[in-house]
């Protein structure tokens, strides 16, 4: 005290809140105040003491640590204390009782080391004017580098994984291999009856930029990348999903400036999730993709959502690839082009030997062309084309057109305004060929059907039969040839081949039979109008004719009769 002899009080508002302080004691803790109070001894300093970066509680702290009250450290405070106490000169340069070391030293000593202190550091350092000091300080980075540390050791701390039910088994026999799957020593076991689950605080609970530089960190050192994505989900899951009648502002967080905006959190999630096949269910992937949808997110996020469902679409089900569409302006039910796209990069990342993911994913078409053929706002071009993906997916693999043929119906059904020749073009997708016997059934009695298509059918089936006859006769034929004498092998061949032959003479005859008789029906189907127009203009002409207008020998008109002209 006898250093200085400022003796006037002086006054700081802080956020509207007076403070009226001695200036000796505030100058022998605080170098910057002491230098103030030396330059304007007797000015008014208010003026220059108002832009302090920090708020009432806190200076207050600062305050009572000046008129020689120890100060009570807590996770929440300690950063904006060691910022203010950096920020006003309290260094032991200035005074060897000074605020720096020993908050610094509580910073050390008891937050970063502890798991729940760190991040509770954290969460309180969101102001933008302390967290802009705490860098400068590496505070942040010593609390980062802390958490990212003892994830390492325990990734459960991270939360625990979100299980694939496609991948159940096959998960833990690969991460068991891997070591991916932590598992706790047995002296932790002792002292942790429950280690499972423990009361550690979730990283879901930072704000944005604290979470994605922990999580890159994490990444980089190799952290296991499971325990990674289910993290992200649980972290779009607390900052991103909404009920449906909840709006973007209605999300906001009481925590005011430093709440997440929904749109850059879910592109910071797509950014950070690795691409690994199988680390969460395709429902939770689809679930974000249509955030990111809703929130109009940055075609790379949408994108990238897109990709890592496409790698593992055959663990997919229908319900979840049944995304709505967006927009004021939506004319679908359901977003059949982002279907496309997911279809796509299945097949260019595809590089698998076997082919039972393709059959599955095969399936998964023709059900979901199932699904969306209901829809009565489905345009004919999208479902031409989504029919023609299918097709397509099936080819190299031997498979009916059965739910191909389901689909066409379905959505002939609830399409019934469609003219024939828009039936056709439907159909044009369908092979015939390939449907089984009791779809051609069907089929031949399926009034929704064109007339051609119905006669495809129909020959298709008398084909089916012909081909069935034949291996039944020629099984008969093998079965008899086992019991009889080696000696009357030959003679019964001879004699079943002849009557293979005529019965193959016989139906090969009525498949002609029929084709002819397809033949008569569509050389029918096309005179019939002709036909008729011929009919209307005989009759016209026999009136024609009967009122006199029409001369019988040269078929010249008469209305107006000519008069006889005699030489004068």
């Amino acid at each position: 005290m006898s250093r200085y002899s400022f003796s006037k009080d002086v006054q700081f508002v802080i956020c509207g809140v007076p403070f009226n302080l001695n200036r000796d004691l505030l100058a022998a803790r605080s170098s910057k105040l002491c230098r103030l109070f030396k330059e304007n001894p007797d000015e008014d300093l208010s003026h220059l003491l108002c832009d302090i970066p920090t708020t009432p509680e806190i200076f207050e702290l600062i305050a009572r640590f000046c008129y020689g009250f120890n100060v009570n450290f807590t996770p929440e405070n300690i950063i904006p204390i060691s910022c203010l106490a950096c920020y006003l000169g309290m260094t032991e340069t200035h005074s060897p009782k000074n605020l720096l070391n020993e908050a610094l030293y509580f910073y050390e000593h008891e937050i970063i080391t502890s798991w729940n202190e760190s991040l509770r550091s954290l969460k309180a350092a969101e102001n933008p004017v302390v967290l802009q000091q705490a860098a400068k300080l590496g505070l942040i980075d010593a609390c980062v580098d802390s958490i990212i540390s003892k994830a390492i050791d325990n990734p459960l701390l991270i939360g625990e994984r979100i299980k694939n039910p496609a991948l159940d088994d096959e998960d833990d026999d690969s991460d068991e291999f891997n070591g991916n799957v932590f598992k706790p020593n047995a002296r932790r076991k002792l002292f942790v009856l429950d280690w499972k689950k423990s009361e550690d605080l979730s990283l879901t609970s930072l704000h944005l930029q604290f979470y994605e530089l922990i999580i890159r960190g994490m990444i980089q050192c190799k952290v296991g990348s499971n325990y990674i994505a289910s993290s992200l989900y649980q972290y779009a899951k607390k900052w991103v999903f909404f009920e449906p009648k909840e709006t973007d502002e209605e999300s906001s967080s009481s925590e005011g400036v430093c709440s997440n905006s929904r749109k850059d959190t879910i592109e910071a999630i797509e950014r950070l999730l690795p691409h690994d096949r199988g680390l969460l269910p395709c429902a939770l992937l689809c679930e974000m993709l249509q955030y990111a949808m809703v929130l109009e997110a940055n075609a790379g996020c949408t994108e990238g959502f897109e990709v890592r469902i496409g790698r593992q679409l055959d663990l997919a089900t229908v319900n979840d690839l049944l995304i709505p569409s967006q927009g004021y302006s939506k004319e679908e039910k359901y977003d059949t082009g982002c279907f496309r796209r997911i279809l796509k990069h299945f097949y260019s990342n595809f590089t698998d030997h076997d082919q039972s993911r393709l059959v599955i994913v095969a399936d998964l078409v023709e059900d979901f062309l199932g699904e969306v053929a209901s829809d009565v706002d489905l345009k004919k071009d999208s479902f031409i084309s989504l029919a023609e993906m299918s097709n397509a997916v099936s080819g190299g693999i031997e498979r009916s057109s059965d739910g191909i043929y389901k689909a066409i119906d379905i959505y002939l059904n609830k399409h019934g305004y469609l003219t024939e020749s828009e039936r056709e073009t439907i159909c044009g997708v369908l092979d015939c060929n390939k449907l089984s016997p009791k779809a051609c059934e069907h089929a031949a009695q399926n009034d929704r059907l064109p007339v051609r298509v119905v006669v495809q059918v129909l020959f298709v089936g008398q084909l089916q039969l012909r081909e069935t006859i034949t291996k039944e006769v020629v099984a008969a034929a093998a079965a008899e040839d086992g019991t009889k004498k080696s000696k009357s092998i030959e003679d019964e061949e001879d004699d079943e081949e002849e009557e293979v032959k005529v019965e193959l003479e016989r139906m090969s005859c009525k498949v002609v039979e029929l084709e002819k008789e397809c033949l008569v029906m569509r050389k029918e189907i096309q005179r019939g109008y002709c036909r008729k127009t011929k009919e209307k203009s005989n009759v016209w002409m026999e009136m024609k004719r009967k009122l006199g207008c029409v001369s019988s020998l040269n078929n010249c008109n008469c209305h107006v009769k000519k008069k006889k002209v005699y030489p004068r």
